[in-house]
């Protein structure tokens, strides 16, 4: 069998600029919060810190992060998933600030190395274009800056919603990629919160 690419859901994304957007934004404000919650502690994030969320969804973890006083910035390719980020967070505000940015991996409106901190939770499978979103992720860090790619357990030849996430050899595949862009060699770690078992990719922009 032919290895998937980290990227392997990269077609599909039209579905969530429609109606489905919205009930896609409601499922994860429900059950993503511990994504959030784990990455915020893995990349150490502070109220120095200046952080981007890439593929933000209704902002989550956006709001986590920013509730350390920190600075974060949360794009999204699909309107739906940012109406509601605006919507939640107006609702309630953290004590650090917000931005959202209707935008794609591929084309970040931001200067050179403005992040201090990178993410993308459950959202590489889906970017169109790995290369043009990591080229990016290297543009808009700066130095020394910290990434971490999210996605959830698949096992190997998963298919449906399953697939949806990373098995175990996407993952190692994608920290290499990362030292290919410049990056640390990707460390792989294995988490699990509730009944969600995730992987995350971590790296450091040299």
């Amino acid at each position: 069998m032919d290895q998937l690419p980290p990227n392997h859901h990269g077609d599909n994304n039209a579905k969530f600029g429609g109606p489905i957007g919205y009930l896609c934004a409601l499922t994860m404000t429900i059950g993503r919060r511990g994504d959030g919650k784990l990455v915020t502690k893995l990349a150490n994030v502070t109220a120095n810190d200046h952080v981007l969320d890439i593929g933000c969804g209704p902002g989550t973890a956006v709001r986590i992060a920013a509730s350390t006083g920190a600075t974060v910035t949360g794009v999204d390719p699909a309107q739906p998933m940012l109406q509601m980020a605006r919507l939640l967070t107006k609702i309630r505000p953290p004590t650090g600030t917000t931005e959202w940015i209707h935008a794609g991996c591929e084309d970040i409106p931001a200067p050179d190395d403005t992040y201090s901190v990178c993410w993308s939770l459950a959202s590489v499978h889906h970017w169109p274009n790995l290369d043009a979103g990591l080229t990016e992720v290297r543009r808009v860090l700066r130095p020394g800056g910290r990434f971490i790619a999210l996605e959830k357990q698949s096992p190997p030849g998963a298919d449906g919603l399953a697939s949806h996430g990373w098995a175990p050899d996407q993952a190692d595949r994608f920290a290499a990629i990362l030292h290919d862009f410049g990056f640390e060699l990707g460390q792989v770690e294995n988490h699990h919160h509730g009944r969600r078992k995730v992987v995350t990719v971590s790296s450091v922009l040299t």
